[in-house]
């Protein structure tokens, strides 16, 4: 995996509203390899601080979502 792959994957498992089923539709790994990944290439306070944020989170499991909406889009967008 090359390193713009493994920056994009960080990058999708800081957004709280991707599921760990998009980064595996699109890269191909499970929600224990992104873990792993993160561990490897995140200082240690920085994946606690992740996985404490992540850990029973419903928006990053489709199976726990109760929306089928991902992005909430303001009223106001696209006035200007």
């Amino acid at each position: 995996m090359n390193e713009s792959d493994i920056s994009r994957i960080i990058e999708m498992a800081w957004e709280d509203r991707t599921p760990f089923d998009a980064i595996e539709a699109q890269f191909g790994m499970k929600e224990q390899a992104v873990k792993q990944l993160m561990k490897d290439n995140l200082k240690s306070s920085s994946y606690k601080l992740w996985r404490k944020r992540v850990q029973g989170r419903s928006t990053k499991h489709l199976a726990k979502r109760s929306f089928s909406i991902g992005r909430h889009k303001s009223h106001d967008q696209n006035k200007f």
